[in-house]
């Protein structure tokens, strides 16, 4: 498996290339169980940039050159050994506001300037609307759904019911297409199609770069666990917690058109990246989210079949298991052994490589609260204990955050995180 195409030309950029084949292979060895030179260490944040770069966190959402050069700056002087996708995460405020995206509320727009994503919890799709969904998918959505969660689609309602047209009917199928109201709101997705490819050129402009200075990105593609992607995104977690026992059927018959339709996705999207690496954020998994019973019946089966079409496909999953997953360790070691990586939050790292140790790659998990409030001697502290009960007793560790970077971590503790990331890593 290979990152993203690596400089090459002066002696220099010689350098930076074995630099960034370093960085890459170090990665790389975790995830296939070999031991690595020494234990690496991934930069993921959000608005944690705005404190470093003395922004508001709106500045960091809508100002894309200034978003690229703080995390350029971030990246030089923490070194990490992978970055996440920075300005992917934190600049998307111009793409957000031109397709009048309905689910979140981000900084300026809902929320205060200096405050985080609300992702709001919404019934988007109805609990009749499940025959709707299975039996057409792509129907279901530009019809109901992108209406729903997006204003510029106001107006694909009234597009025609492609399944089922033939031969002359497609004629007659075309006439909704001369309405203004569905004229307008094509008109609207092209002009927000225009600034999501200036948002999508400036993510491209900054890996390139990172690139060129010698450093891989953690992963090329962003995906979801079926059970989770119906539960927040379309049904809402009240819907979905009632459904598990009023229609459970059902959602069995829509996790698995879900999964098919997740998986072609993914693939696609990390192909195209050139990067293997699928990172998989977990919601509904955690120990206190649903009964052993349900998970095994429910959730686990078709997050392993994403996962393993995703191997299958040369591809590595990174599922980022949020919250306290300790009952769930066991049962979620049945993966193919060395072509995995498992982040976790809150989860006991050390009990999780007494579970998972030969079978997957971990990445964590530096507490955030230690990282808010501690001090950089504490964090050192935490770092080692880290290092000294799981990468240098056989685990395959990359040192992160819990979940990246708290916005409010003083910047002494996240350069005493890097650094003792660099002195334990032997």
């Amino acid at each position: 498996m290979s990152a993203l195409a690596t400089p090459q030309g002066t002696a220099g950029e010689d350098d930076v290339r074995r630099s960034y084949d370093a960085r890459w292979q170090r990665y790389m060895d975790c995830v296939a169980l070999r031991q690595p030179d020494r234990m690496p260490v991934a930069l993921y944040a959000t608005f944690w940039l705005a404190k470093y770069g003395g922004v508001s966190h709106r500045q960091l959402m809508y100002d894309y050159a200034r978003t690229a050069e703080i995390a350029e700056r971030a990246v030089l002087e923490l070194d990490p050994d992978i970055y996440c996708p920075l300005v992917q995460l934190t600049a998307a405020g111009p793409s957000y506001e031109a397709i009048g995206f309905r689910q979140l509320q981000w900084p300026g727009h809902g929320v205060g300037d200096n405050q985080p994503y609300q992702y709001l919890d919404r019934e988007y799709m109805k609990p009749e609307e499940y025959d709707e969904f299975i039996l057409d998918p792509t129907g279901y959505y530009l019809h109901t759904y992108l209406p729903r969660v997006a204003s510029a689609f106001d107006g694909f309602e009234e597009l025609p019911v492609f399944a089922g047209l033939y031969f002359s009917r497609l004629v007659g199928g075309m006439a909704p297409f001369a309405r203004p109201r569905l004229q307008a709101a094509i008109e609207k997705v092209v002009k927000a199609a225009e600034e999501v490819e200036r948002f999508a050129q400036c993510q491209r402009s900054f890996a390139d770069r990172m690139t060129a200075l010698g450093y891989p990105c953690t992963n090329g593609a962003t995906g979801g666990a079926p059970y989770d992607v119906i539960a927040d995104y379309f049904r809402g977690a009240r819907g979905m917690m009632t459904d598990l026992y009023r229609r459970k059927d059902k959602v069995l018959e829509l996790i698995e058109k879900m999964t098919a339709l997740l998986l072609r996705r993914f693939v696609a999207a990390a192909k195209a990246s050139g990067n293997p690496v699928v990172f998989i954020p977990i919601h509904w998994a955690p120990d206190a989210f649903m009964s052993e019973k349900q998970f095994r019946e429910v959730w686990w089966p078709s997050f392993r079949k994403l996962m393993l079409g995703l191997i299958d496909a040369d591809l590595i999953p990174m599922p980022m298991w949020e919250a306290d997953c300790t009952k769930r360790l066991e049962i979620i070691a049945d993966v193919p052994r060395g072509k995995c990586i498992y982040w976790f939050e809150r989860t006991d790292m050390v009990r999780a490589f007494e579970v998972l140790g030969d079978v997957v790659a971990l990445r964590g998990n530096i507490s955030p609260s230690l990282l808010v409030t501690g001090t950089p001697v504490e964090v050192d502290a935490a770092v080692r204990h880290l290092a000294e009960n799981v990468f240098h007793k056989g685990g395959k560790l990359i040192l992160d955050a819990a979940f990246g970077l708290p916005d409010e971590a003083p910047i002494d503790n996240v350069r005493a995180m890097f650094a003792a990331a660099r002195k334990y890593a032997g």
